[in-house]
């Protein structure tokens, strides 16, 4: 039997590949994973994995993983990564995520160093796939480059460097859009606030 592929290593081995796909997994098997201090690519595809039972803090002890594969279990937009830089590839469609801006954040900060995002058939993914339009699958496009410029692959297609400069562009100018209507917000209350100021009569 291939222990690595069933997912079963013996005590003495040390893979760069481990699979743990099609187990019907509600917690993830720590006891077999850490051990393997050489792993490379974990794949966790297609089992029953959320956010409740998952504490993936304990991931961040794989120092040399680059490869992330979490397709078709139940993780939500809130779900929490350790900070892992040496992650360059995540793997996370057909789950949950609804929350474009939740997750991305998430992406963003605990996997500085990420290059390959596939997120397909999440809800906040929107595609000809899911029932998404053309230009919603075009602005999630561009908000995910925008906020992680050093993103080479996003779902099945290479980012291009027009879409890096049309998306710096619009959430520049989103941005900028944002602050203009805070200060008028602002400036209104003001005003507002002097208006409602009583009036003073000297007698």
């Amino acid at each position: 039997m291939d222990h690595a592929a069933s997912g079963q290593p013996s005590p003495t081995s040390s893979f760069q590949w481990l699979s743990f796909a099609y187990q019907s997994l509600t917690e993830i098997p720590y006891e077999t994973i850490l051990p393997q201090t050489a792993l490379e690519v974990l794949d966790l595809s297609y089992n029953l994995l959320n956010d409740l039972y998952w504490n993936p803090a304990l991931l961040g002890q794989l120092e040399k993983l680059s490869t992330l594969i979490l397709d078709c279990n139940n993780y939500t937009s809130h779900i929490k990564f350790p900070y892992m830089p040496s992650v360059t590839t995540v793997w996370i469609n057909k789950n949950k995520i609804n929350n474009l801006p939740v997750f991305v954040e998430e992406i963003r900060w605990k996997f500085p160093n990420i290059k390959i995002l596939s997120m397909m058939n999440n809800e906040a993914a929107p595609s000809y796939f899911n029932g998404g339009s053309l230009t919603q699958y075009e602005d999630y496009r561009q908000y995910v480059i925008s906020q992680i410029p050093g993103l080479e692959i996003l779902d099945d297609t290479k980012v291009l460097e027009k879409e890096r400069l049309q998306a710096r562009k619009t959430y520049k100018q989103q941005k900028i859009s944002h602050s203009s209507r805070k200060r008028k917000e602002e400036s209104l209350k003001k005003q507002t606030h002097m208006q409602k100021k009583p009036t003073v009569t000297i007698k």
